[in-house]
């Protein structure tokens, strides 16, 4: 399960740089507040369930309105306010 989560946050983090055009230590900094956050997933370094809900709640929040979110990945449903 593991993998499969730290597949999603690449695929998250490689889609979303391409489309803002940003380096992968920039997308780790906004979404992660670690700049080396993505690398050292790569590297295979482990993250808790907690890091993982806040960095894909970050993205679904921050997602190009033109970009299509990645099908294989789950996007969190955001209840707005009243």
């Amino acid at each position: 399960m593991e993998n499969e989560l730290a597949t999603h946050l690449l695929i998250l983090s490689t889609r979303f740089a391409e489309v803002r055009r940003l380096e992968e230590s920039t997308v780790g900094r906004l979404a992660a507040l670690d700049g080396r956050f993505f690398s050292r997933i790569r590297e295979g370094k482990t993250f808790t369930a907690k890091k993982y809900d806040e960095v894909v709640a970050w993205f679904s929040a921050h997602w190009p309105e033109d970009a299509e979110w990645p099908a294989n990945v789950a996007r969190p449903v955001v209840e707005r306010a009243a």
